[in-house]
């Protein structure tokens, strides 16, 4: 007698926090990238200092896009290595975080608000990625 004991092991609360931190990080950066500008125009920012801040914005989103994308499709299809890279990726865009939060040239209490809720938001989505990746294992 064949048992057919097929359960689904991914994760429905990671799958609606990937959907909400898409939505949360575009207005994250436009909102960042509008008080840069602002900065820039209202305080005498150096202009050394500007493009360091905008690059690591930008790679910021750079690194949003597959990082999110390689999350959803490791967590809908079951596949860790995905779901790992996915996992790799957050750590990258939490030093960049740390870096908009703590070293950028100018950080508004609106930067600490913004960055502080999206760190959050990180950190939940890995303590879910790696319960995730931990069933998918076992």
């Amino acid at each position: 007698r064949i048992l057919n004991s097929s359960s689904q092991l991914s994760s429905l609360p990671l799958q609606i926090l990937f959907y909400v931190n898409g939505i949360y990080y575009i207005f994250y950066f436009l909102a960042t990238l509008a008080m840069i500008v602002y900065k820039s125009q209202v305080f005498s920012y150096p202009d050394d200092f500007l493009a360091p801040d905008l690059a690591v914005l930008f790679l910021m989103a750079v690194l949003e896009v597959p990082r999110l994308y390689l999350g959803c499709k490791g967590n809908l299809r079951e596949e860790e290595g995905a779901l790992g890279l996915s996992l790799g990726l957050t750590v990258g865009s939490v030093v960049l975080s740390v870096y908009l939060l703590a070293w950028q040239t100018y950080v508004l209490w609106a930067d600490v608000v913004l960055t502080a809720v999206l760190l959050c938001a990180y950190g939940l989505e890995s303590g879910l990625k790696v319960t995730a990746i931990a069933a998918f294992v076992s």
